[in-house]
C-alpha cells in the first residue's frame, strides 16, 4: 500500500494531467494534431474514457507503478506507448500529419511536470517548486477545467457576459484580486508552515500569520468566491452552485476532519486559535499570535515616518522598535522579524508584514504586496525614488 506521501504524489500527478490534457486537447484542435470522431460520452469533444485513461496512466499509474525508474525511462516508456497506441485508436482518434509534434507538447506540458511534482512530493523535496506548481494547478482547475466541465455536463453554452465592457473589466479585476489573495494564503503555508494546502502534504507548523490572523480558511473562501463569481459572469447558476457546495463541504465534513487532525498535531495552540478566529467570516482586528517586531531607523526621517504611521494605527502584537537597537546586526532597510519565522524580511516585504497587524483591510493590501512579482516591482519603484538601503 502506498504511504501518505506517495498517495499525495499520485493525486497531484493525476490532477496535473487532468488539467493540462484539457489544454493539450485545445491546442490539438487548434493546430490539427488530432481530433476525435465519436458521439456521446464526450467532454469538450474528448471521449471521457480516453481522457480519464490518459490522465490516470500518466498520473497515478506512472507515479506508483514506475516510481523506481529514472524519470527519463518513464518519459521514454510513456512516449513509446503513445506512439504505438494512438495510431491503433483509429477511427476514433484521427491523427493529423503533425501529430508527433503534438505528442511532444503533451509530454512537456503534461507528463514531465506531473512526474516532477509527484516525485518531489513523495520525496519531500523542492517545497518552493511544489507550492508554485500547486498554485498553477489551482488556478487552472478553478478558473478553467472545472467551470468547463460543469458547463459541458449541464449543456450550458459558453457565453460572453451580457454586461458592458467596463462592468466586465471591473468584475474580472475583482476575481483576479480574490485569486491573488488565495495565492497569498498559499504562499503563507510555504513561508511560515513549510508545507502545502494538500491534506497529505500539510504544513509542519500551525500557520496563524498573514491572512490567517483574520480567517482560518482564506484559500477556501477565495475558491468559493471564484466559483460563484465565474458562474455569474458565465450566466451559469450551476457553476455558482458548485462554489456553494464546495463551501458547504469545507465547512462541514472537511472541517470536522481537519479539526481532528490539527488538534492532534498542534494541541492547545490550535484550540486557542480556533476559538478566536472564525473559519469563513474574517475578523476586523488581527489574532495576537505570533508576535512581530519591526525595526525602523529613528535617525532617518523618511524611515521613521513609516514607524510613526504604524504607531498611530495601534497595531496588534507588533513592536515598533528603533533599528539602532537591533541586537545582532547593522540594518540597511526597515526589517521585520516574527516569532517562529525562519528569517527576517526587509524593505517592502517588512512593511507589508507590519500591515497584517493593523486591520483586515490593510492586511489584504499587505498580502498583495508580499506576492513575489508585486513585491519586486514595488521595491524597485521605492528604491528608484530614493528609498533604497541606508
Amino acid at each position: 500500500m502506498p504511504g501518505r506521501r506517495e498517495g499525495a504524489a499520485a493525486l497531484l500527478g493525476g490532477l496535473w494531467n487532468a488539467a493540462s490534457l484539457v489544454v493539450v486537447h485545445a491546442a490539438a484542435r487548434r493546430f490539427g494534431w488530432w481530433r476525435y470522431d465519436a458521439a456521446g460520452g464526450l467532454f469538450l469533444g474528448m471521449p471521457v474514457d480516453l481522457y480519464l485513461g490518459w490522465a490516470v496512466l500518466w498520473g497515478p499509474v506512472a507515479v506508483l507503478g514506475l516510481a523506481r525508474l529514472p524519470l527519463a525511462a518513464v518519459m521514454a516508456i510513456m512516449a513509446a506507448l503513445d506512439v504505438v497506441l494512438m495510431p491503433l485508436g483509429h477511427p476514433v482518434i484521427r491523427l493529423g500529419e503533425r501529430w508527433l509534434g503534438g505528442e511532444i507538447v503533451a509530454l512537456v506540458v503534461a507528463l514531465l511536470p506531473s512526474q516532477l511534482l509527484a516525485r518531489w512530493t513523495a520525496e519531500d523535496r523542492r517545497l518552493g517548486a511544489r507550492v508554485l506548481m500547486q498554485a498553477v494547478l489551482f488556478v487552472t482547475l478553478v478558473l478553467g477545467v472545472l467551470p468547463a466541465l460543469i458547463l459541458d455536463l449541464t449543456g450550458t453554452p459558453l457565453r460572453l457576459p451580457r454586461l458592458s465592457a467596463p462592468l466586465v473589466s471591473i468584475a474580472l479585476q475583482l476575481l483576479a484580486l480574490d485569486a491573488a489573495l488565495g495565492l497569498s494564503a498559499l504562499q503563507e503555508f510555504y513561508a511560515r508552515g513549510a508545507g502545502t494546502p494538500l491534506p497529505y502534504d500539510p504544513p509542519r507548523q500551525l500557520v496563524t500569520s498573514g491572512l490567517y490572523r483574520y480567517v482560518r480558511n482564506p484559500m477556501q473562501v477565495s475558491m468559493s468566491i471564484l466559483f460563484v463569481g465565474a458562474g455569474l459572469l458565465l450566466a451559469s447558476w450551476w457553476v455558482s452552485a458548485a462554489g456553494l457546495v464546495a463551501a458547504a463541504y469545507s465547512a462541514g465534513l472537511a472541517s470536522w476532519n481537519e479539526d481532528e487532525d490539527l488538534r492532534a498535531r498542534f494541541g492547545s495552540d490550535w484550540t486557542e486559535y480556533r476559538r478566536a478566529v472564525r473559519a469563513w467570516w474574517p475578523r476586523f482586528s488581527p489574532y495576537a499570535r505570533p508576535q512581530g517586531r519591526i525595526y525602523v531607523a529613528t535617525s532617518c526621517r523618511p524611515c521613521w515616518s513609516v514607524g510613526e504611521w504604524l504607531l498611530k494605527r495601534k497595531p496588534v502584537a507588533l513592536d515598533v522598535l528603533p533599528a539602532e537597537t537591533h541586537p545582532e546586526r547593522d540594518l540597511e532597510r526597515i526589517t521585520y522579524e516574527c516569532d517562529g519565522a525562519p528569517s527576517p524580511e526587509s524593505g517592502v516585504a517588512a512593511f507589508a508584514r507590519a500591515l497584517e497587524h493593523v486591520n483586515f483591510g490593510l492586511a489584504m493590501a499587505g498580502a498583495l504586496l508580499r506576492l513575489p512579482v508585486v513585491r519586486g516591482v514595488v521595491q524597485f519603484l521605492v528604491d528608484s525614488s530614493g528609498g533604497g538601503p541606508r
